[in-house]
């Protein structure tokens, strides 16, 4: 039996595990601020992750449509954060 560290565990087990996805979406609620900033932190109600589809919930309309026109900066930034190839799509809700 290999050894492995106790962070090479996890990870594997992570990506065998459904939890993945939930792990990950916590992960981007963390850094949402600081990768788009406080008042668009401050105004999104919402940020769901199904599978490598970052969902963004906003009832404020002029921010629906900025964050529409800036949605490859948003996933460039985000995996940037996480330092992983989480999200390849932006829909905003």
């Amino acid at each position: 039996m290999g050894e492995f560290s106790l962070g090479d565990a996890i990870q594997q087990f992570l990506n065998k595990s459904r939890l993945k996805g939930d792990i990950q979406a916590l992960q981007i609620e963390d850094v949402w601020e600081q990768v788009m900033g406080k008042t668009v932190a401050r105004y999104t109600e919402k940020l769901q992750l199904y599978g490598d589809k970052l969902i963004v919930t906003t009832h404020v309309a002029p921010l629906k449509q900025e964050l529409a026109y800036q949605k490859e900066k948003i996933i460039q930034r985000v995996n940037e954060a996480l330092g992983n190839l989480v999200v390849r799509e932006v829909i905003i809700q």
